[in-house]
C-alpha cells in the first residue's frame, strides 16, 4: 500500500511540475507515423479551440513532425538490461502567452555529439539569409547520413521559426549521451 501512496504522490508532484512548466502535452515511447499523426491532430484540434493564427499553426506543426521524424530515423538505443526500443524518445509541448515551446529527447551515441553540435552551432550562428543559403548548400552537397538527413530539418526549423534551436547532451554512461532539442515558436510574431 505505501508503494501505491507513493506512486499517487508522484503522479499528483509531476502534474504540479507540468502545470508549473505550462506543458500542454508529454509523450515517452517508441515514435512512428502514428504517433506523429496523433500529436499533429490533437494539437490541431486546441489550436483551433484556441484560434491560433494559420502561420502559427503551420510552424508548430512543422517542427512537431521534423522533431519526431528526427527521433524515428536518428535515435539510437542502447543495449542490454538497459534496452530500449529503437526509435524511442519523448516529446513535450509547451504554451504561454507568447510562445509554444516544442522539446524531444532521445538517447543518442555519445560519438555523434560533436558533429551535432557543430551543425546546430553554425545554424545558430546565422541570419534568415544565412539558413537559407545553407539549407541549399546542403541539398547541393548531399551530406547525407546513413540513415538520410543533412541536418536540413533543423536548418528549417530555425528557418520558419525565427529562433535559434537550444539543445544539451546530458551523459548517461560511457557510451551513451540523451540528446535534447527544443524549439520556440512565436505566437505573436510573424518569421517567414
Amino acid at each position: 500500500m505505501d508503494g501505491n501512496n507513493e506512486f499517487l504522490e508522484f503522479v499528483y508532484s509531476f502534474n504540479e511540475s507540468m502545470e508549473s512548466k505550462n506543458v500542454k502535452l508529454v509523450y515517452k515511447g517508441e515514435i512512428t507515423h502514428q504517433v506523429t499523426k496523433a500529436f499533429t491532430s490533437i494539437t490541431e484540434t486546441n489550436m483551433m479551440v484556441e484560434e491560433e493564427p494559420n502561420s502559427v499553426q503551420k510552424k508548430v506543426f512543422h517542427v512537431i513532425v521534423e522533431f519526431l521524424q528526427n527521433i524515428s530515423k536518428h535515435a539510437d538505443y542502447m543495449t542490454n538490461e538497459e534496452s530500449h526500443e529503437e526509435g524511442s524518445g519523448v516529446f513535450l509541448m509547451c504554451k504561454d502567452e507568447e510562445n509554444y515551446v516544442i522539446t524531444t529527447g532521445n538517447i543518442l551515441l555519445k560519438e555523434k555529439e560533436g558533429a551535432i553540435a557543430d551543425v546546430l552551432e553554425k545554424i545558430n550562428s546565422l541570419d534568415k539569409e544565412g539558413l537559407k543559403a545553407l539549407y541549399k548548400q546542403q541539398i547541393k552537397e548531399g551530406r547525407l547520413s546513413e540513415k538520410g538527413g543533412a541536418g536540413l530539418g533543423f536548418i528549417d526549423i530555425a528557418k520558419k521559426t525565427g529562433n535559434p534551436l537550444d539543445y544539451k547532451f546530458v551523459p548517461i554512461n560511457n557510451e551513451y549521451s540523451f540528446f535534447i532539442i527544443s524549439s520556440t515558436i512565436s505566437r505573436t510574431q510573424n518569421f517567414d
